[in-house]
C-alpha cells in the first residue's frame, strides 16, 4: 500500500513536471492550453492504472473478481446513473453555497485550470480528447485507486471509518479547489455507498462518469454560467 501511494505521488510529480515540459517559456500566469492539461492527466491517469494493475497482480487477484465487475451487473449501471442523477442538483446548490459564503468572506473563488483551457480552445480534437480523459479515464483511474483499493484495504485494516472519511476528503483534496471541496467530499461519500450496496466497483465508475459527463455538457450548454457548476473530478 505504501509503494502505491508513493507511485501515486510520482506520477503526479511527473505528469506536473511533463506539463510544465509542454508550457515551454509561457508566462507562468497564463491559463494552460488544453495540450497541457491533457498530457498532466494521461499521465497521472495512466499511472494509477499501472499501479493499481501491479497492486492487483502481486496479490495474485483479477480486475473482474477484485472489483466484481461480473455481480450485479444491469443494477450496478441503472444504480449508479440513477443515483447521480439525483446528486447533480444537490452539488450544484451546495457548489453555489460555497461560492456565496467564499465571497461573504472575501476569499475570491477560483476555477478550474481545465475549465480555463476548456473555455479559450478553439480546436475540436482538443475538446474531444478533454472529453475522452474527463469521462472515461478520469472515472475509472479514481475509482479503481479510491473506492477499488484504498477504502477496501483500509477498512480490513480495522479502520471502517477512516477508510470512509479519509478517503472521501483525499479524493475532494487532490482537485485543488476549495470551492468544490464540500460537493466533492459528498460525491466520494456518495460513491463508497454505490461500492457497497452492489459489491461492483462498475457502480461508483458509471456514476462518476455520468457526473463528469453532465458537467461537461453543462459547460456548453450554460457558458458563462459553467463557473458555478462542480467541477469534473
Amino acid at each position: 500500500m505504501l509503494r502505491l501511494l508513493l507511485g501515486v505521488f510520482f506520477c503526479l510529480c511527473i505528469g506536473s513536471l511533463l506539463a510544465q515540459l509542454v508550457r515551454g517559456p509561457a508566462d507562468p500566469k497564463a491559463i494552460p492550453s488544453v495540450a497541457r492539461i491533457l498530457v498532466s492527466a494521461v499521465c497521472f491517469q495512466l499511472g494509477i492504472v499501472a499501479l493499481v494493475w501491479r497492486f492487483l497482480y502481486e496479490h495474485k487477484v483479477g480486475w473482474v473478481s477484485g472489483f466484481g465487475f461480473q455481480r450485479v451487473l444491469p443494477k450496478a449501471i441503472g444504480l449508479g446513473a440513477l443515483v447521480i442523477g439525483l446528486f447533480l442538483p444537490v452539488g450544484w446548490i451546495l457548489q453555489t453555497i460555497c461560492l456565496r459564503l467564499m465571497e461573504q468572506v472575501g476569499i475570491e473563488p477560483s476555477v478550474q485550470l481545465a475549465l480555463q483551457a476548456l473555455k479559450n480552445s478553439g480546436s475540436t480534437a482538443e475538446l474531444v480528447a478533454l472529453g475522452i480523459v474527463t469521462i472515461v479515464f478520469a472515472p475509472v483511474a479514481e475509482e479503481t485507486l479510491f473506492r477499488g483499493v484504498l477504502y477496501p484495504t483500509i477498512k480490513q485494516y480495522g479502520f471502517p471509518r477512516a477508510a470512509l472519511w479519509g478517503t472521501s476528503a483525499l479524493f475532494a483534496l487532490i482537485h485543488f479547489n476549495v470551492a468544490i471541496f464540500v460537493p466533492l467530499l459528498l460525491l466520494a461519500l456518495l460513491l463508497v455507498w454505490l461500492y457497497e450496496k452492489t459489491d461492483n466497483l462498475l457502480a461508483p465508475i458509471v456514476a462518476h462518469a455520468t457526473f463528469n459527463a453532465v458537467n461537461f455538457a453543462m459547460f456548453f450548454l450554460v457558458g458563462d454560467v459553467a463557473r458555478k457548476i462542480p467541477a469534473q473530478p
